[in-house]
C-alpha cells in the first residue's frame, strides 16, 4: 500500500466513523504529513524520536531510535491481530 492508498482508506474510515459525512476526512493528508513528514520538513515522529528516543504509540507498538537507526516494535494487541488471534 502506496501513501495515496493509505489516505483514502483513512479519509473513507473517518468519514464511515462520522457517520458516513466527509466530515474531517480533508484533513487526513495535512495530519499525515504533520505526523510522519518529510526529509525536508521532519514531522512529529521523527523530532519526538530524536529528541526524546522513543515514540509509544500504546497497543499498536513503539518506535526507538538509537545511534540514528529508527526501528518499530509492534505491541501486542497488533501482533496478536495479525496472527488472526482476535477480530
Amino acid at each position: 500500500m502506496d501513501k495515496t492508498e493509505l489516505l483514502d482508506l483513512t479519509a473513507r474510515r473517518l468519514a464511515r466513523a462520522s457517520g458516513g459525512g466527509e466530515s474531517g476526512s480533508e484533513d487526513v493528508p495535512r495530519v499525515f504529513d504533520a505526523l510522519f513528514g518529510t526529509v525536508e520538513n521532519p514531522g512529529t515522529i521523527a523530532e519526538a524520536l530524536k529528541s526524546k528516543g522513543t515514540v509509544n504509540l500504546g497497543s499498536f507498538g513503539s518506535l526507538a531510535q538509537e545511534d540514528g537507526t529508527a526501528s518499530f516494535r509492534p505491541g501486542k494487541a497488533l501482533t496478536e491481530y495479525l496472527r488472526g488471534e482476535v477480530g
